[in-house]
């Protein structure tokens, strides 16, 4: 795919991608073995993807895009760390993607495990709490526990943190060369509900 279109456009062209994977009407572009041997001579992805490492949340699937179409990047509970961000960063300035999405999913085992830590003030042993500390705002911040706001929650506040924390980001969201969106994958019937957007001066 050609990264010469606008951030919306980019936005709008995942969007029809996932009303097609609803539809179970994918057209499964980029995956033939021409299209794999262009890829050796370098990358051109359209969007930069932070989600969750859940097996549920297969990222390309849902958008029915292919091999080299999206810079995905995940972590459990599609946590941002210092990795993440100068991940995110290489998309934006290195593979100039006009569009980074943060992306939180129903029934994500990450947020259910911090919302039992707030709840019962026991934080996970090992490792584990990495993450649970990472997501504990979302739920402090959230309206309310329902998982579902949680996730909402979560979605929007790193997304907002990706923008404060990568300096590349504001700065094409000032000039209108980025776009950034949170959004919610729900997994009974496979849709993709954006929950912020962001397209700076369009």
């Amino acid at each position: 795919m050609s990264t010469e279109k606008t951030p919306r456009e980019v936005w709008e062209l995942l969007r029809a991608g996932n009303e097609r994977f609803v539809a179970s009407q994918e057209t499964h572009p980029h995956r033939d073995p021409t299209w794999r041997e262009q890829l050796r001579d370098g990358q051109n992805p359209i969007a930069a993807v932070v989600a969750c490492s859940d097996s549920r949340v297969p990222v390309e699937l849902l958008f029915d895009v292919g091999f080299g179409d999206i810079f995905v990047i995940r972590t459990a509970g599609g946590c941002v760390d210092a990795a993440v961000s100068a991940s995110v960063e290489y998309a934006v300035e290195g593979l100039n993607v006009p569009l980074v999405m943060f992306l939180s999913h129903e029934s994500c085992g990450a947020v259910g495990t911090a919302l039992h830590a707030v709840e019962t003030a026991e934080i996970p042993d090992g490792l584990v709490r990495v993450f649970v500390e990472k997501i504990v705002p979302s739920v402090l911040e959230s309206p309310s526990r329902d998982p579902k706001d949680v996730e909402v929650t979560h979605a929007n506040l790193s997304a907002q943190h990706l923008i404060e924390r990568v300096p590349v980001l504001a700065e094409r969201l000032s000039n209108g060369t980025l776009g950034v969106v949170a959004a919610r994958y729900q997994l009974a019937d496979g849709e993709v509900h954006p929950t912020m957007e962001n397209f700076g001066i369009e």
